[in-house]
């Protein structure tokens, strides 16, 4: 017999001390092991910060969502508002500077073409309150992709920038040069991805398939609707990955204050 939604998590005085404890513990473990972000910033703070942030998220959304979805003009607002959210998040992840706005194009490259094919073939509908989770999924794995590809490869080509350097003088575009440094770093971003999705089931019951089954859906739908979502995901973060290492390779995303002054091999 499938559990109720609300007998497995009931929203109660004791999930609230719950989840406050497990946040908390979070935190002096985080701090405990002396764990910090760049610059040397403790995750503590940032891991309450994080949880605080999530749960007035989580309650402005739950009251919000029913008025959302009731025009077609309110959706795709919120969809962008999404959009607009992961860009910054992945772009400041990846740097400081100004070109971070270049995040837009990995993410957007990555969720835009198979929300197109969703809702032109009709398994999203465009006025049904399907759209904000799927794209909601399909743009969090976009930028996961891209805050792990991006950050990586910037990584490898200030660690190896000797290199880089070498491969130019022996003849190299700037652009192929990078490439051959950062490429297998940024693809490095797809694993956690391909993982999840080689052990579904075994391992893991992910959030659409236990969604699905709390709902009242048969576990041969939910699992086809799982299964969906992980190829998707799988497509969408191989586009982004893609195109965030290209936007290195040329120069367009950086970490240095002024845009290198490298010809960019176009």
């Amino acid at each position: 017999m499938l559990l109720a939604a609300d007998a497995l998590l009931p929203v109660t005085p004791t999930l609230g001390a719950v989840l406050a404890l497990l946040l908390v513990a979070a935190a002096a473990l985080a701090s405990y092991a002396r764990l910090t972000q760049d610059g040397g910033r403790p995750y503590a703070r940032a891991i309450l910060a994080a949880g605080l942030r999530a749960a007035l998220q989580l309650g402005a959304v739950s009251l919000v969502i029913g008025w959302v979805v009731g025009a077609v003009p309110s959706l795709l607002g919120f969809v962008l508002l999404m959009y607009a959210v992961a860009v910054r998040t992945a772009g400041r992840r990846i740097t400081p500077n100004r070109t971070w706005v270049w995040a837009a194009v990995p993410i957007a490259a990555g969720v835009l073409p198979v929300l197109v094919a969703l809702l032109s073939t009709g398994l999203v509908p465009l006025d049904g309150i399907a759209l904000i989770p799927i794209a909601g999924i399909l743009i969090g794995g976009a930028l996961t992709g891209t805050v792990l590809a991006g950050r990586r490869a910037l990584e490898e080509l200030a660690l190896r920038h000797g290199e880089v350097e070498a491969a130019m003088a022996l003849g190299l575009l700037d652009r192929d040069a990078r490439l051959e440094i950062a490429r297998p770093a940024a693809a490095g971003a797809l694993l956690p991805g391909l993982d999840q999705t080689r052990t579904v089931g075994l391992v893991t019951l992910p959030g659409a398939f236990v969604g699905m089954l709390l709902g009242g859906a048969s576990p041969v739908l939910a699992g086809a609707v799982q299964l969906f979502v992980l190829v998707a995901l799988m497509l969408v973060q191989v586009i982004a990955v893609a195109a965030v290492l290209e936007l290195i390779a040329r120069g367009r995303l950086h970490r240095v204050h002024s845009a290198p002054s490298e010809s960019e091999g176009e």
